[in-house]
């Protein structure tokens, strides 16, 4: 007989990349989870993963087993999720994917009040500022800054996100405050690496416009770009959210060169062909409350 425990524990195995991972996942010891997976094993009669000293590998059986079990996973979980929310109370474990940046500043102390009212929930939240994929890294859903662009996925927006291009009083005083794209061209430029492209976007009448200044700095966080533009290092294009602090205290000037960069959102997405669950919808339901339109943040709302 197939027993849900089995399930679970190669599902989460294969999510975690290791026993040891699932193990600490889960909250059991890696001799139960061991146990569940050769169980399991036993009852569909084949071998489902190739483990090594280094590395745990599917098998033909066990990438064919995957698809369905993890689906499994989840039916029981909605289930147990659904008569929960029959009695009115939100429940259950659910996995969020977030960037770095802002999590800690905006999303963290927006979804703390959320859990204290609603202990039953059993949130595990990943920041982390690569691009995840949300299907096949078990996430419920993911948050993110920036334009749509995974068709696999069904986004909600939460609010707009509103750019700012910024520089620290100190760099434009040394090298001048430019008022047109022409004039940003020739300035240095502060980039976000994990986006793949050291360029920024503006819109304009004739449509968008891609400028390309000098490369000052590439960099994959959004805190240490927004301190290399206090220090004066160049111009960095940066979320609100993150720039708007800087900006209201005159640690950053925002620099209007004619044009708004082009436009994007936070939102909330989560894999195409899933249902989500209430828990899920009523989590979101908050954080729009929260962050609010315009968002709290912004140093123009």
């Amino acid at each position: 007989m197939i027993r849900i425990e089995g399930i679970a524990a190669f599902v989460t195995v294969v999510e975690a990349g290791s026993v040891s991972e699932a193990a600490r996942r889960l909250r059991l010891s890696k001799s139960v989870v061991s146990e569940r997976l050769a169980e399991l094993e036993k009852s569909l009669g084949g071998i489902l993963l190739h483990r090594t000293t280094r590395k745990l590998t599917l098998t033909e059986d066990g990438t064919a087993f995957l698809e369905r079990a993890a689906r499994i996973l989840r039916e029981v979980d909605e289930a147990a999720a659904d008569m929960a929310e029959r009695r009115g109370t939100l429940s259950g474990p659910i996995r969020i994917a977030a960037p770095v940046t802002f999590g800690r500043m905006h999303l963290g102390p927006a979804l703390y009040p959320f859990l204290a009212e609603h202990p039953e929930i059993e949130l595990t939240l990943d920041i982390d500022d690569r691009r995840v994929d949300a299907a096949s890294e078990g996430y419920d859903a993911i948050i993110r800054n920036g334009p749509i662009a995974d068709n696999r996925l069904v986004a909600w927006k939460l609010t707009r996100s509103r750019r700012l291009l910024c520089a620290s009083p100190d760099y434009l005083a040394r090298e001048g405050t430019p008022s047109s794209l022409a004039e940003l061209n020739l300035h240095r430029g502060i980039f976000y690496t994990n986006r793949g492209v050291a360029d920024w976007r503006f819109q304009t009448p004739e449509g968008a416009v891609v400028v390309r200044a000098k490369r000052a700095l590439g960099i994959n966080n959004g805190d240490m770009l927004r301190d290399a533009a206090m220090a004066g290092l160049g111009i960095a294009l940066l979320p609100a959210f993150i720039a708007g602090p800087a900006v209201r205290e005159g640690r950053l000037a925002e620099i209007d060169v004619g044009h708004r960069p082009e436009s994007e959102f936070i939102y909330m997405a989560h894999p195409e062909g899933r249902n989500p669950s209430a828990k899920l919808r009523a989590i979101a339901d908050h954080l729009k409350k929260s962050f609010g339109d315009p968002p709290y943040w912004d140093p123009a709302g």
